[in-house]
């Protein structure tokens, strides 16, 4: 698996560091977005200034996606393999779990709305959640 993680962070052309193979490691488990705190809170040998640089490496290279909510902190979810530093591709609807407080990506299982701007308005991208009770929860 090791090997695995140190082929990603080299195909974004990051430096293999063990606290980039931590972070995407803990990415992989957990399967679910994640907040700088909780990284903090999982990998507390790194220090925040680390982790906070860690995941601006993530999203610059493509690896993360940043997701907004409403508290106005970011969480991330990894991207798809379409992703890379030029292009993010991750048009996708989140899903807020109200009860636990997940958030996960749905991917390509629902497609996006169609978004109708007013003339002269260009999309750049789309972000969507959708709250309620995930599966473990409901």
């Amino acid at each position: 698996m090791q090997e695995n993680l140190k082929q990603i962070l080299k195909n974004h052309s990051l430096r293999i560091t063990d606290c980039r193979l931590d972070v995407m490691q803990y990415f992989l488990d957990e399967k679910n977005a994640l907040s700088q705190g909780d990284l903090e809170n999982r990998l507390t040998k790194y220090d925040r200034v680390t982790l906070y640089r860690t995941l601006n490496s993530f999203l610059d290279s493509g690896i993360l996606h940043k997701i907004p909510n409403e508290t106005g902190s970011a969480t991330y979810g990894l991207c798809h393999d379409t992703c890379s530093p030029d292009h993010h591709d991750h048009n996708h609807i989140h899903f807020k779990c109200n009860t636990c407080g997940q958030i996960e990506c749905l991917n390509q299982q629902q497609p996006m709305p169609k978004v109708s701007l007013p003339e002269g308005y260009q999309t750049e991208g789309i972000n969507l959640i959708v709250d309620g009770k995930c599966a473990n929860c409901a």
